[in-house]
This record gives C-alpha cells, sequence and structure tokens, in this order.
C-alpha cells in the first residue's frame, strides 16, 4: 500500500507536533466533560487544560467526541 504525499506529511506532522507530556484518550475522555463546561463558562482552552486541548487537535476519534459532546449540550439548551 503506498501512502500518498498529502497522508503521509499529515502524519509527519502529527509526529513532529507530539508532547514529551502528552495524555492518552482514556485521560482525555475523562476530562471532557469538565473542560466543556469551563470552555463553557468562557476559558481559554489552552489556559484551561492544555494538554486536552493538544490530545484533541491530535486525535480525530477524541475530537469527534468533543465536538458531540458539544452539540448534545447545545440541543438540550436550545
Amino acid at each position: 500500500m503506498q501512502l500518498e504525499t498529502e497522508s503521509l506529511t499529515k502524519i509527519v506532522n502529527k509526529i513532529i507536533a507530539t508532547r514529551p507530556d502528552e495524555i492518552d484518550c482514556d485521560t482525555c475522555y475523562s476530562e471532557l466533560d469538565n473542560f466543556v463546561d469551563m470552555l463553557r463558562e468562557g476559558k481559554k482552552a489552552e489556559e484551561v487544560k492544555p494538554l486536552v486541548q493538544h490530545h484533541l487537535n491530535m486525535c480525530n476519534d477524541c475530537c469527534e467526541e468533543f465536538e458531540a459532546l458539544l452539540l448534545a449540550l447545545d440541543a438540550v439548551e436550545a
């Protein structure tokens, strides 16, 4: 299987962006409710929980969970 240049570039960029203090998906998921609450209170993501924000930037699955949670909360409040 041959990787396309765009796919390979995304992979390399994610590797370069890794941090020594990264969290895993389980940790991110356990912090998500609190993270969303803080964001909805108007706090800045990078200040609230920078490791969660970094993980969401790097992980499509967790980012989808985050976005679904935001949509669900918006729907409940509407």
